[in-house]
């Protein structure tokens, strides 16, 4: 029953499951450099600012990719749903590095 109400979800889960492992580094990463720029002075904070943004763009065009990989396999009535799933779920766990997801929507 569950499956006829949200198709995708376990399968979005997974692909964030495994997204969450294979790019552990640059989810670190762009924790680093969060922390960084938190802390930065005032001189240094622009860019402290735009390292971090460097990799939060980065993890934006992983998801990105991640769900256009999969969501372009689909037909025309599939698709969306698909896409709409794999966007909730990834606001949930990376609400920080959606952007690309609301751009391309």
């Amino acid at each position: 029953m569950s499956l006829r109400r949200r198709p995708f979800a376990d399968l979005v889960r997974r692909q964030l499951d495994i997204f969450t492992q294979d790019e552990a580094a640059l989810l670190q990463e762009a924790h680093t450099a969060e922390i960084a720029w938190q802390r930065s002075g005032r001189e240094s904070a622009e860019e402290a600012y735009g390292d971090w943004q460097l990799v939060a763009d980065s993890i934006a065009e992983r998801l990105l990719d991640l769900r256009e990989t999969y969501g372009g396999t689909l037909d025309e009535t599939t698709g969306p749903t698909y896409r709409s799933v794999f966007d909730g779920q990834a606001r949930k766990r990376f609400p920080r590095f959606v952007a690309l997801l609301d751009d391309e929507d």
